[in-house]
């Protein structure tokens, strides 16, 4: 359905129905009132883009990336930022640039394209050619996740190292010291890499080591935490505790350990990362580390608002993290 068919239809031109959709006056409340009825009647919807794209309207799109809708994780970062942008009247796009470079360059490079009022990216590591196309873009741009203290615009989330390095600090401060790690390759996976930085700085500096690092080409999920949980201790049955790459690949840890007769925490313990919400529904809590992520996204919407609004944004805010203790590693050291 086209304008003309509706202008046609309420028996006016094409330029008096269009400014009725625009609002902009000069016809009469009789006019406006035939034009709408024609408009429902007809089922007709502007093209908001084309508008946007002639100059007559800003732009209510804002482009969001998140690597995949698999992870739990961006998920509710996601829900966070579309409620928000939402309530103010803007729509989100999305990109799903598969943890790469290379797709998320691309997507920027098409996204751009629709002349977007602002772009939120995950993660703080760009392909060249994409950070060039940001730095020349020209409007807000939010990094979220992996906290940025210098970033393109603006950044929101946490300090992947502290957070590592707090659960490895907690774990040998229990008396673990042959500690394992399991997740999947840290070439997709940035903030993971330097979360198990973190973690490693800590365990080494409380006279414990990481013994085995498993990192498998598969996703973040459940299955490979199982898998991944029998690789690691038919080669290093020794290992006293697992440290996992988030909460999903955890809860597949555990259930392997439980399916071969091993109590957990009294063989082996258990930690994950992330606080997800399949962590409430387990027998036992599970040791990890709670990341507000709904928070992060209505925060990294908040502040592309109050930009897009001429307010002034503080461009860098850490949503902070919080150890949650859980009963699936004991205290080896015996202290209080």
């Amino acid at each position: 359905m086209s304008l003309s068919q509706v202008a046609k239809a309420a028996g006016v031109s094409k330029m008096t129905a269009s400014r009725v959709l625009r609002g902009e006056g000069g016809y009469s409340e009789k006019t406006r009132d035939l034009v709408m009825e024609k408009v429902d009647l007809l089922g007709y919807l502007p093209n908001r883009l084309a508008t946007v794209f002639a100059g007559d309207q800003i732009s209510t799109f804002v482009g969001v990336s998140i690597p995949d809708l698999g992870n739990e994780v961006f998920s509710q970062v996601l829900e966070g930022i579309d409620r928000k942008l939402g309530a103010f009247g803007h729509q989100t796009v999305l990109g799903l640039t598969q943890h790469t470079p290379e797709e998320e360059a691309n997507w920027i490079r098409t996204v751009l394209s629709w002349q977007p009022a602002g772009l939120i990216l995950t993660g703080r590591f760009h392909a060249p050619r994409a950070t060039d196309m940001l730095r020349n873009a020209g409007i807000p741009i939010i990094e979220i996740w992996d906290l940025n203290s210098s970033p393109l615009d603006m950044s929101v989330g946490i300090n992947h190292f502290d957070a590592g390095f707090d659960m490895g600090r907690y774990l040998v401060g229990l008396g673990y010291r042959n500690i394992a790690y399991v997740g999947t390759s840290h070439d997709t996976a940035n903030a993971a890499t330097t979360r198990l930085a973190g973690f490693t700085k800590a365990v080494e500096g409380g006279s414990g080591q990481v013994t085995k690092q498993l990192c498998l080409h598969d996703t973040a999920a459940y299955y490979p935490g199982y898998y991944g949980t029998e690789q690691l201790l038919a080669s290093s049955p020794y290992i006293e505790c697992i440290f996992y790459q988030n909460d999903a690949m955890a809860f597949g840890g555990l259930q392997y350990c439980k399916a071969n007769g091993m109590d957990v925490p009294v063989d082996i313990g258990i930690a994950g990362w992330g606080d997800l919400p399949v962590a409430a529904v387990l027998p036992q809590r599970l040791t990890s580390m709670h990341v507000p992520h709904l928070k992060l996204g209505q925060a990294a919407a908040e502040m592309m608002i109050a930009r897009l609004s001429g307010e002034p944004v503080t461009d860098v805010r850490d949503i902070g993290f919080k150890l949650i203790p859980g009963s699936t590693v004991r205290n080896l050291a015996g202290l209080a």
